[in-house]
């Protein structure tokens, strides 16, 4: 049996609802990702270059393979406005087989002709 790919779940931060989107439909558009939802506004506390801040951001969490986490990851953070975005990636243990594989299908190819948002049922 061939390896197949594991799928992943990949969180993001970005400070305005326009970036959240962008990030989401250019990285569906590009393959990197089958989909992404975009959640918020949340409140975010950390520290950054000695300070605490807290301020409110947007969640894209999208769902990958493994095989495709470093290409999203460095379309994140070629494409987004912070210095340092938060990229973390969680692997996917277990779920319906059909969406799994609906996953792997969907980072497969070429990406779309403009790089915009595909109709996936997220």
């Amino acid at each position: 049996m061939p390896n197949t790919p594991g799928t992943v779940r990949v969180e993001i931060t970005v400070d305005t609802r326009e970036g959240a989107d962008s990030l989401a439909g250019s990285a569906v558009g590009h393959r990197l990702a089958a989909c992404a939802q975009v959640g918020g506004p949340v409140t975010s506390h950390y520290r950054w270059e000695g300070e605490v801040h807290r301020d409110q951001e947007w969640t894209v969490v999208f769902k990958t393979t493994d095989d495709r986490l470093d290409d999203l990851t460095a379309h994140i953070v070629r494409e987004h406005p912070y210095d340092v975005p938060e990229v973390v990636a969680v692997p996917v243990v277990g779920g319906n087989p059909s969406y799994l594989a609906w996953v792997r299908d969907e980072t497969r190819g070429a990406p779309e002709p403009d790089g915009g948002e595909q109709g996936a049922a997220g």
